[in-house]
């Protein structure tokens, strides 16, 4: 079997389901559908944010700088980035089950590398730039096989679900990465912590296979390769013109529609700002506001558990409460994303203080997050070519989320402060004791945070099917 008929969309079953059990079958199968790729891009989440938990330690230890952390970041973004707008238009085409499964395995073996890898540190220099290369190609390639997990998970929802659903369930699969940031910053955060930063790479690596498991034990392709009718069919929707058209046609006039592009420049800021807590939000809270690695991972942990209920609300408010409007939660949670952010990078506050403005925050980036990076993008665009859509969002939103890594990393070792009194310490207790000034990278994130929203309610007009 070749590489194109193993992963080309199934074609329809000879086998047909008896009418009687047509609608008890296809519910079960949406259901087990759904769930698994939920699950199952919640545990590509884990495999994708190990770095940012072990950040601490790397530098502490001497191993990497901040400045090299944010390179290495910016190696899985970008390549993401690019993997995510080609892998987009594949996956129109695609068997969304083995392409998805293959996804997740590759980037658990990544990972499991990257563990074994660290299992041989020394002291020496060389041992120190060498890691720094092996960690960049191994997160890149680790970006590109990641992209391979959204896109299948969102043409589920096509051709599983009728429209007039679509924004609810695609509310519940948008709170998937935060259950994957939940597992990373407790239960990743947790083994770093007890046996060291190369477990928490080898504990991801674990929660990608199970995660495999799930998608060839759950996930279908199409109704019609399990022998039901269409989904037009089965939830009794009116067949429009873009239905009989060619996908190859319909991906060409998504690349020429405006308001693509204005989703994705306004989903580019959500991105740096979401990016930005997950990936130096630990290693801020250690820094800047002197907490353990436990209690900051905890408190992070806070923002993915708010970042669920805030995804799953903006699909469901939407659809329900605003009956399909997406601008006006929109600017509601923009505001809020705004406020939240300032209080938690720019005042101080204890424990229980930093969670309740990162649980603002998160449940706020969350809306703003599955609103204008998903399902303003899915709504204007027909069904056939909601991978298109989304690999175009995706190109910009990861771009955008990779310069943030760099700028950010810039900023925070730049504006670093060493001991006054170095004599007699080590290297390690030198970089251990380091001051970090973050509030130049905390204006760069506000300042985003608000730009995000700002572009779609400036150009909504465009931005209509």
């Amino acid at each position: 079997m070749s590489i194109y008929s193993r992963y080309r969309i199934s074609k329809p079953s000879t086998g047909r389901v008896p009418s009687e059990l047509i609608q008890s079958k296809y519910h079960s199968l949406r259901s087990r559908t759904f769930w698994g790729a939920t699950l199952a891009y919640s545990l590509y989440y884990v495999c994708r944010l190990s770095l940012g938990v072990v950040k601490q330690p790397l530098i502490d230890e001497g191993i990497l700088t901040p400045a090299q952390l944010g390179l290495i970041g910016s190696a899985l973004l970008f390549v993401y980035a690019a993997g995510k707008f080609l892998n987009g238009f594949i996956a129109d085409y695609c068997n969304i089950r083995r392409f998805m499964a293959t996804g997740l395995l590759l980037s658990a073996v990544v990972n499991l590398l990257m563990g074994v890898l660290g299992l041989f540190e020394n002291n020496a220099g060389w041992f120190n730039i060498l890691l720094f290369g092996m960690f960049a190609v191994c997160w890149g390639i680790n970006g590109w096989v990641q992209s391979m997990g959204s896109p299948p998970g969102i043409i589920n929802l096509s051709r599983w679900f009728p429209l007039s659903k679509r924004g609810t369930y695609y509310g519940i699969f948008s709170a998937s990465p935060y259950v994957g940031e939940f597992i990373s910053f407790i239960l990743v955060g947790m083994i770093v912590g007890a046996f060291g930063w190369q477990y928490g790479f080898i504990f991801s690596s674990a929660c990608g296979f199970l995660g495999v498991a799930v998608i060839l034990i759950f996930v279908h392709d199409t109704p019609e390769s399990e022998g039901l009718p269409s989904i037009q069919a089965l939830t009794g929707e009116t067949p429009v013109k873009e239905d009989t058209m060619p996908t190859s046609e319909l991906q060409k006039m998504v690349l020429s529609h405006p308001g693509i592009w204005i989703i994705a420049a306004s989903s580019a800021f959500v991105y740096i700002v979401k990016y930005a807590i997950a990936g130096w939000g630990v290693l801020f809270l250690q820094k800047e506001k002197a907490f353990s690695l436990e209690n900051a991972t905890q408190i992070i942990a806070f923002s993915a558990a708010f970042g669920v209920l805030g995804t799953v609300l903006a699909g469901w408010l939407s659809d329900t409460v605003f009956k399909g409007d997406r601008i006006k939660p929109a600017i509601l949670s923009g505001l809020l994303v705004v406020l939240s952010l300032a209080a938690f990078l720019l005042t101080g506050g204890g424990y229980v203080a930093n969670i309740l403005y990162i649980s603002l925050f998160s449940l706020t980036i969350g809306v703003l997050y599955c609103i204008i990076a998903g399902l303003m993008a899915v709504d204007i665009v027909p069904r056939k070519a909601t991978g298109a859509a989304l690999g175009i969002v995706g190109i910009s939103s990861y771009v955008a989320a990779g310069i943030q890594d760099i700028v950010s990393g810039h900023l925070i070792e730049k504006y670093a402060c060493l001991p006054e009194q170095t004599e007699g310490l080590t290297e390690t207790q030198i970089l251990s004791a380091t001051v970090y000034d973050f509030l130049p990278a905390s204006i760069f994130w506000i300042v985003c945070a608000v730009v995000a929203f700002v572009l779609p309610v400036l150009f909504w007009n465009r931005m209509k099917r």
